[in-house]
């Protein structure tokens, strides 16, 4: 009887056990252990097979080197024809909003996109829509007022045990829904050696703050040496008890995740990675194995998913994404509601879409597959979680309610609910 799956699926199954009984003997670094399953994966499906005719020339390995894919990256109109059939309404776009925010995208996730689709998911993220070029009057430069809560300049303190702490400005993709646009991929606003060091002695001398998420931009911009220095700064701070990582890199720029960065996250273990995958698109062969590499170095995974129209507001989508994540050690951690942010409307749902995809996404996959979904307020209010509505009625009874629920299915069940009052 055939078993249904390829021959590279087979090889990479076979790789996997092999691998699996080696960590089961081994001391190495978890880190160090897949090495046959790493090459096996850079030989299928890497986006370096579906590269466009501008990359042709590129060698493989050129290709899985992350500073060759940052040197690289598509900035201009003239880069980006040669890559995709842009419409008129894209190239004015372009030609508009380039100098309120700048355009950059590396070669892998460039080869993400279907060159001929408007719609693409990947090309909404990615390039200019004429949307951005439109301001509501209810958009914010800093929606979640991040700046009106730093004690020091790039430290955001705004619950009293945690911290965002941003080291970089720069990201390998500017996300056309980024919500720091007022100072992502503006160099004037980079954090400075001086300015890190700053918020590491605020970190060190306010003991209330036990949680640190490292943020940007993205902090895999920096080089290994000095992101080491920050993370083992952090972690030689006895009370900071939890150490994260906000970075899109296994999205954007998935060869960032080398052995030697996965080394230093070894180092500092455990790290809380969140991560920004909005699409099953953007879970390719490269992509799958950066998530590979980072659980195996110990890092803890969840992926934060921007909620977007015309991007993942379907929930079959969603359910897709979700599913392939839990695959790959990736938790569905957060839907965020698009936030209130200057040129992003034409990205917005309605709440109720939200509440509908967590609806269906409730019975069709384990409840590790179900994120929260969140609007981070705007004024620096902070998050708050919404859920579907499951009470039908309640009925005043002896001792109690009857409360009538509906479930995933759409049928009801009565449940007493006791009121302690009354013992």
């Amino acid at each position: 009887m055939s078993t249904g799956r390829s021959p590279a699926t087979t090889q990479r199954s076979s790789a996997t056990s092999t691998c699996a009984s080696t960590f089961a003997h081994s001391s190495s670094p978890p880190w160090r252990v897949c090495v046959s399953c790493i090459e096996l994966s850079l030989m299928a499906n890497s986006t370096y097979d579906n590269r466009a005719a501008l990359w042709k020339s590129v060698t493989r390995e050129q290709w899985n080197d992350w500073h060759w894919q940052q040197r690289n990256r598509l900035r201009t109109l003239e880069q980006v024809e040669q890559v995709v059939e842009l419409t008129d309404e894209e190239r004015r776009a372009f030609a508009d909003s380039c100098g309120a925010f700048r355009v950059a995208v590396t070669p892998h996730y460039a080869s993400l996109i279907d060159p001929s689709d408007p719609g693409c998911p990947v090309r909404l993220q990615a390039l200019p829509q004429p949307g951005e070029l439109e301001t509501q009057p209810f958009e914010l430069e800093d929606p979640l007022a991040e700046e009106a809560h730093m004690p020091v300049p790039g430290l955001t303190h705004r619950y009293p045990d945690r911290v965002l702490f941003y080291v970089s400005h720069n990201c390998p993709v500017y996300c056309r829904h980024c919500t720091r646009k007022r100072k992502v991929s503006d160099p004037t606003t980079a954090a400075s050696r001086a300015q890190i060091e700053a918020g590491l002695t605020y970190i060190r001398n306010t003991p209330e703050v036990r949680d640190v998420l490292v943020s940007g931009g993205d902090p895999l911009t920096l080089s290994d040496a000095r992101l080491a220095e920050i993370l083992r700064a952090l972690r030689a701070i006895e009370h900071v008890e939890v150490i994260r990582l906000g970075t899109r890199n296994p999205v954007t720029l998935p060869q960032r995740i080398t052995d030697e960065l996965c080394e230093l996250l070894a180092d500092v273990a455990p790290v809380y990675l969140h991560t920004h995958f909005n699409h099953p698109r953007e879970l390719g062969e490269d992509a799958c194995r950066a998530l590979d590499k980072l659980v195996r170095a110990g890092c803890v995974l969840g992926n934060q998913m921007v909620l977007l129209k015309g991007v993942n507001d379907d929930p079959e989508t969603v359910l897709e994404l979700n599913r392939k994540l839990l695959t790959h050690g990736c938790r569905p951690y957060y839907i965020l509601q698009c936030d209130m942010s200057e040129g992003i409307t034409h990205f917005r749902t309605p709440l109720k879409t939200g509440l509908s995809i967590l609806d269906h996404l409730r019975g069709r996959i384990g409840g590790m597959g179900v994120p929260d979904f969140v609007v981070d307020l705007p004024g620096g209010g902070g998050k708050v979680e919404l859920v579907p509505q499951y009470i039908v009625s309640r009925e005043a009874a002896d001792g109690g309610q009857h409360v009538v629920f509906r479930n995933w299915a759409g049928e009801t069940f009565e449940f007493f609910d006791v009121d302690p009052t009354s013992n």
